[in-house]
């Protein structure tokens, strides 16, 4: 009798991703969160690009990332003249990234970069062609902001019918054939949630991890103040008629717990 021969396990292939960092006045940040995405994403793709769009930074956040990127070829460093707030920024770094996934986080690292291996293996095991996470605990972020957060989560759920946990949580990963599905119009903070509704309007398989949560402790967040606030009810109200014209959002469903595998990353969406 012939020996049986023996299966090799498939290794999965590594995918390449681009890291879009939003950053106005970072220079607190800025160069931990280049070196610390070059150190541990690196291993996990098969090729990497940093960009720090820079949305005319009145610090030395532009200076720092310039001299980064002198010195590793896998950073670029995009500049605004004027500021254009979080939604121009990120759509400046979407329509320049140049690999298969785009991953955007905000540069204060609100989540541990080692994360980012769960979110490729979602992308594996659960055939999603966009990986959201959401926080699991939120309590130090204050009263005021787990109130507004909870109360923005609700408003976008009602009105466009979205399911997602954590709707505004810079913790994204996209196909970049996926971004190219349709265009984002948010300049300012509802670019979270357009992106998100537009995902699901576009038929997109959805999962959802939810990882520890890190609160800056330099500098003050964006999203706290009323004017922030105020400008993305106003940008909501402007675009919804668009957005809820296209159709009946689909419900994900897929949440990928801690440690997934191949028989716990869930149903695609």
């Amino acid at each position: 009798m012939s020996p049986r021969r023996r299966i090799r396990p498939q290794i999965p292939r590594r995918p390449s991703l681009s890291v879009v960092f939003p950053a106005y006045n970072e220079e607190d940040y800025v160069a931990g969160a280049v070196r610390l995405a070059l150190r541990d994403i690196a291993p996990l793709v098969s090729d990497l690009e940093v960009l720090v769009v820079d949305d005319a930074s009145r610090d030395r956040t532009r200076a720092i990332a310039e001299s980064i990127a002198r010195e590793d070829p896998r950073v670029r460093v995009l500049s605004h003249e004027t500021n254009r707030t979080l939604g121009g920024t990120i759509r400046t770094g979407f329509a320049n990234a140049r690999h298969e996934f785009v991953l955007y986080s905000d540069i204060d690292l609100p989540f541990d970069l080692a994360e980012v291996a769960r979110a490729l293996r979602a992308v594996e095991y659960a055939g999603a062609d966009a990986v959201f996470a959401y926080r699991h605990d939120r309590t130090s972020e204050g009263l005021r902001r787990s109130v507004y957060s909870f109360a923005w989560n609700w408003l976008v759920r009602i009105l466009f019918g979205v399911r997602l946990r954590d709707v505004n949580f810079s913790f994204k990963l996209l196909r970049r054939s996926l971004l190219d599905r349709f265009p984002l119009k948010s300049e300012g903070s509802f670019i979270d949630a357009e992106l998100v509704i537009r995902c699901q309007r576009h038929g997109a398989s959805i999962a959802q991890i939810g990882v520890d949560y890190f609160p800056r402790t330099r500098g003050v967040s964006k999203l706290s103040s009323f004017r922030t606030i105020r400008r993305m009810v106003g940008e909501m109200l402007r675009i919804a008629p668009e957005l809820r014209r296209a159709g009946k959002a689909r419900p994900d469903g897929a949440t990928v717990p801690e440690g997934a595998s191949a028989h716990g990353a869930g149903p695609r969406a």
